[in-house]
């Protein structure tokens, strides 16, 4: 009798928590939404029909899932120059297109993207400080071929203080 009233408890917990709410909405919840693929390399082409990305930004593909926010795949990138924004700075103006141009002679193999504004609608990228731009360069999907890559780039002298950063490019697709 003691066996059975035990037994009749352990079942009536394990179906406790099966059917639990909090396990009812982990099966309603939509699939976690596809992530873009970060198109790195500048001299290869990347398929990116629905948004034509200006120049100084990092393309992305979007994934077909009619989203309206497009996120791309975690990545990392070298930042070789940060401008903080304020009201005597117009951010259009503080990082030039030739600045940004003559960077990517230097790294041909490696996109070369800028942060000029951050408006509704434009590309922007997590782990950034607000009212911050900068430039940085594309360093690869892993810690290894970032850390290798940011060698490269201090080895040049070029540029004084470059720092690696995690990020992902996010778009606003409506």
């Amino acid at each position: 009798m003691l066996k059975t009233k035990i037994v009749f408890w352990m079942l009536l917990g394990v179906m406790c928590i099966i059917i639990s709410p909090s396990g009812a909405n982990a099966q309603r919840r939509s699939p976690k939404a596809k992530l873009g693929k970060i198109c790195g390399n500048p001299q290869l082409k990347c398929r990116t029909p629905e948004i034509d990305f200006p120049a100084h930004e990092i393309p992305f593909e979007l994934p077909t899932d009619n989203a309206v926010i497009y996120e791309s795949e975690s990545f990392y990138m070298v930042v070789l120059k940060t401008v903080k924004y304020n009201v005597k700075v117009n951010c259009d103006n503080a990082i030039s297109e030739n600045e940004r141009l003559e960077i990517q002679k230097v790294f041909l193999d490696h996109k070369v993207f800028a942060l000029k504004c951050s408006d509704a609608g434009d590309l922007s990228y997590t782990n950034v400080a607000d009212n911050v731009g900068f430039i940085a360069v594309y360093a690869g999907k892993t810690a290894a071929q970032a850390n290798s890559f940011l060698k490269t780039v201090q080895a040049t002298g070029k540029f004084k203080g470059a720092n690696l950063r995690k990020t992902q490019a996010m778009v606003n697709g409506t």
